[in-house]
Order: structure tokens, then C-alpha cells, then sequence
């Protein structure tokens, strides 16, 4: 009987594991082939801090408007942020 509920602790695990591989492949996590970059490291955590202190959120509304002009105007510049015309 106790193989039996070993095997199933196994054969759960193995199927947790395939399932976060496809979530990954999809995109949704991060899991082992790809790692999350430190700057999403930072706005999650601000994310929880928003949780806590709620007056942190003007800084998260100017990261996504900043993030939302550099997608309209097809990405981030070169020059470090500083445009030339």
C-alpha cells in the first residue's frame, strides 16, 4: 500500500512538472529555461508594495506610462533615453 501512494506522490509531482513547463513555454512563468529579468523582479515586488503603502502607486502608473510611450514609438531608445532629431 505504501508503494502505491509513493508512486502516486510521483506520478503527481512528474505531471506539476510538465505542467509548469508548458506554462512556461506559454509564456505565464518563469520556471527553468527561462529566468526573470531584474527589472521585473522590481516591479512585482513594487506591485507588493503597493499592498502595503498605497502611495507607492504613482511611481508604478509613471513605469507603465513610460513603458506604454517607448511601445508607441517603437521601443526604447538607443541613445539611453535621450532623443536626437
Amino acid at each position: 500500500m505504501k508503494w502505491l501512494i509513493l508512486a502516486g506522490a510521483v506520478a503527481g509531482l512528474y505531471g506539476l512538472h510538465r505542467l509548469a513547463l508548458w506554462a512556461e513555454q506559454k509564456g505565464w512563468i518563469f520556471y527553468i529555461k527561462r529566468k526573470p529579468s531584474p527589472a521585473s523582479l522590481g516591479t512585482a515586488f513594487l506591485e507588493i508594495q503597493q499592498l502595503a503603502q498605497p502611495e507607492k502607486r504613482h511611481i508604478a502608473e509613471a513605469r507603465a506610462n513610460k513603458k506604454a510611450q517607448q511601445e508607441n514609438q517603437g521601443g526604447p531608445d538607443k541613445s539611453g533615453g535621450k532623443r536626437t532629431v
